[in-house]
């Protein structure tokens, strides 16, 4: 079958033929019909990001995937073939979480294997191409909202960078109530995004007037939650220099810069918290699923455009160069 592979040692990534995996004892497999391209991909590609647990030097990427059940192994109850699922994008073992497509394979390929404890069906109403990015590009700023910040409804929200993760939680926090929404990004064409995903005002950062439109914006107490999607070691400076009393900074997006508190004892005068978020956990996953089931929400409009599996590497060009700024972009084996 075809898969994209890389090579963590050398940072070679080429589609390629690999044998066929099989359902082991206590898995499933799928044949893959959607996979999202994420930015950690990326920079799994580019070396900024590296697997803590891999066993050997290549991976198949890939953390965001939908399929079929077309195989099951034994010891699985309640998967059959035929099933339309979604793959959660990790698992822990033995203590440790690992990451599909970073920590073991994934699901740029024609088939992938998965834990039975990590599939999800999804409903018929629910396309693959949505389905494959709900766990990750959704469900990281879900998480982020609702259990890292516990952000309250009729409460200032700003959120920097409005890309794949940003422009979901922009809409999710439309959805909840957060009022009102500030989104920030140095791309026109992003904010003008941002206020059709529900903000009610986009900044550019680079705006001399930033300080006083925010403070316009909030009735002059600044942000009660302002979210680093960006992981820019200049956002959090601005981010920080926003928020309210006792108000919180999420970062959410990955960076090995420093940290840096423009102002510590007015940071600590107004009591304000600084939290570090990563990904999320099954049920926020679940939590999503009900919530599309229920049409509160859906994810149409975060389909940039789809790629054939053999045009990975085009399609992680795109990403990197923000080409036509996409939310994303969708593997299709």
């Amino acid at each position: 079958m075809l898969a994209g592979r890389l090579n963590v040692s050398t940072g070679k990534f080429a589609v390629e033929e690999v044998d066929e995996p099989h359902a082991g004892r206590g898995q499933v497999r799928i044949a893959v019909r959607a996979a999202g391209v994420c930015l950690s991909d990326v920079h799994l590609i580019q070396g900024i990001l590296k697997p803590l647990y891999l066993q050997g030097d290549t991976v198949t990427l890939g953390h965001e995937t939908a399929g079929v059940i077309d195989e099951v192994g034994e010891g699985v109850h309640g998967l059959t073939v035929g099933e339309r699922v979604l793959l959660q994008a990790g698992e822990i073992r033995g203590g440790s979480v690992l990451t599909r497509g970073v920590d073991y394979d994934g699901g740029w390929a024609q088939h992938a294997v998965a834990t039975a404890g990590t599939v999800v069906p999804i409903p018929d109403t629910l396309s693959f191409e949505q389905a494959c990015f709900i766990p990750d590009a959704v469900s990281t700023p879900w998480a982020a909202i609702t259990a890292t910040a516990g952000v309250q409804p009729a409460r200032a929200v700003g959120v920097w960078g409005v890309g794949g993760l940003g422009a979901h939680a922009v809409q999710l926090l439309r959805m909840i109530g957060a009022a009102p929404i500030v989104a920030i990004d140095p791309l026109p064409s992003a904010r003008e995004r941002a206020l059709q995903f529900g903000a009610d005002l986009a900044l550019d950062p680079e705006d001399p007037e930033f300080a006083s439109l925010v403070g316009e914006a909030t009735g002059g107490t600044g942000l009660a939650y302002a979210f680093d999607f960006a992981g820019v070691a200049g956002v959090r400076v601005q981010a920080a220099r926003s928020l309210a009393r006792w108000g919180k900074l999420i970062l959410v997006g990955l960076t090995d810069q420093p940290l840096t508190v423009p102002d510590g004892t007015r940071f600590s005068f107004l009591e304000q918290q600084i939290r570090g978020h990563y990904g999320s956990g099954p049920e926020h996953v679940l939590e999503l699923l009900s919530l599309v089931a229920l049409h509160r929400v859906e994810f149409s409009g975060s389909v940039s455009g789809t790629l054939p599996l053999a045009q990975a590497a085009e399609a992680v060009r795109q990403l990197d160069a923000k080409e036509n700024n996409p939310i994303r972009l969708i593997l299709m084996p």
